[in-house]
């Protein structure tokens, strides 16, 4: 089997790689065949689940504010992102049909909000321009040709075949969500064919508080102080399960000193702590758990407001509450309750209890004589600093990136073109780049796979 242009993978850059290179050779008036090769049986499934399945395909910040948010690569990214500009990428789904809609944090979605759409257009986009996609075709080697091109063998429905090529672009993804078809077979090629990976590592994932799942939880198959997403929750874990808390600060500590300081959403999950604040910070945290460093999260329920004025607050509230004539039947725990409510959503009082013994003390008088104290101080400091010592992080099983990957000092960051082995190039997740949520990574996956394929063609 021959196909001038070999593109490994139908993810995000694969895909887009693809329409690319078809789209340069249609417009130098040339013929030569645009072939994509995935393993799974339809393109493009982990953009299914991007964004809770709405996907947010972009961020429409400039390159100034964008690059802020590209975590690892980001002046290897930067001639990319120029070739395909969040507004290009824009236009392009809105020719190919799709209509698009700007959110809170400059984040672009289909208006519909399902990420099939994307799917859809990308599909249709390369298919109108000749581009063949194989689906449920395995490859399984890859190897340089002594006369030029590269050889593959792949393993399909109908059996094995070799496949030749005159450039091959390796668009494989990382080792997230493996059911995706994201399984690191790219990282293993890139090698045979003379590059350097860089350490890899789960990033924008879980990350999950000391007596947050259940004892005996910690497993070490995906390396270091990783916990499996599907391993059962404690009580406490149980207490937080599902609450999702709005515009709060959030700062990560590794040995006991400040690294990160995110505001904005949390929430508490199956997996540990997530949402935007939480995979914020979980890159650096990952990594410090990796190299066995002390990591902790620091939680300000009231970021805007000081200790001193939280502290008056909390003291005049309980005041409110102690002397309602509603409470007088109320034990100490009862107001305690009542109080927390008006300082906090209710659902989160559970866990911040269970979290939290401290807030009452039981003081013996005697035999059969006890009171209980409500210390109004600790709940005060509480809210500005609730510290969850993490005991470890959440796998590939369920990241949404990979960290780390080909190194980009080996690849021409104006062609994606490999410099070890003329007529490779790579892009998105298999090279080591990584980028916040909030549209960034996808866009980085498809800037660098538009200019892998328009390069490959020319």
């Amino acid at each position: 089997m021959k196909s001038d242009i070999l593109v490994v993978g139908g993810g995000a850059s694969g895909l887009m790689a693809a329409y690319a290179a078809a789209r340069a050779l249609t417009d130098q008036g040339r013929s030569e065949q645009v072939t994509v090769l995935e393993k799974m049986p339809r393109p493009g499934r982990k953009i299914m689940i991007t964004g809770k399945g709405r996907c947010n395909f972009t961020n429409v910040k400039e390159w100034n504010a964008f690059s802020q948010h590209v975590q690892a690569g980001s002046a290897f990214v930067k001639s990319s992102f120029y070739n395909l500009t969040p507004e290009r990428l824009m236009a392009f789904f809105e020719q190919g049909g799709m209509h698009t809609v700007v959110e809170r944090g400059d984040r672009a979605f289909p208006a519909s909000h399902r990420a099939s759409e994307v799917v859809d257009t990308l599909v249709n986009a390369c298919l109108s321009l000749g581009v063949k996609i194989q689906t449920d075709t395995r490859v399984t080697s890859v190897s340089a040709r002594e006369q030029g091109g590269f050889e593959l063998q792949v393993e399909g429905p109908d059996g094995t075949q070799r496949w030749l090529c005159r450039a091959l672009i390796l668009a494989t993804g990382g080792l997230s969500y493996p059911g995706t078809g994201s399984t690191g077979d790219g990282y293993a090629w890139a090698q045979a064919l003379g590059h350097s990976v860089r350490p890899l590592f789960p990033t924008l994932t879980a990350l999950v508080p000391r007596g947050y799942k259940a004892e005996g939880s910690i497993v070490s198959t995906d390396g270091p102080r990783h916990i499996d997403r599907s391993s059962p929750l404690s009580e406490t874990g149980q207490s937080l399960l599902g609450i999702q808390l709005k515009n709060v600060s959030v700062t990560l500590k590794v040995d006991g000193n400040v690294a990160g300081e995110e505001f904005g959403d949390l929430d508490f999950t199956d997996g540990g702590i997530e949402g935007p604040v939480g995979f914020q910070l979980s890159r650096k945290a990952v990594k410090s758990l990796v190299n066995g460093a002390r990591v902790q999260l620091v939680l300000d329920l009231k970021p805007g407001v000081a200790l001193n004025e939280i502290t008056e607050r909390v003291k005049a509230l309980w005041k409110e509450v102690d002397g309602d004539p509603r409470s007088r039947r109320l034990h100490e725990k009862g107001k305690c309750k009542i109080l927390l409510e008006k300082l906090m959503p209710r659902e989160l009082v559970p866990g911040f209890l269970a979290c939290h013994p401290g807030v009452m003390t039981l003081e013996r008088r005697g035999r059969t004589d006890t009171k209980v104290w409500v210390n109004l101080p600790t709940i005060a400091k509480t809210l500005k600093e609730w510290t969850f010592d993490i005991a470890g992080h959440v796998g590939y099983e369920r990241c949404v990136v990979t960290a780390g990957g080909v190194a980009t000092d080996e690849v021409s960051q104006k062609t994606m073109e490999s410099k070890k082995s003329p007529g490779l190039y790579l892009c998105g997740e298999l090279l080591d780049i990584d980028s916040d949520t909030g549209g960034y990574n996808l866009h980085t996956a498809f800037c660098t796979g538009f200019l892998a394929g328009h390069s490959a063609a020319r």
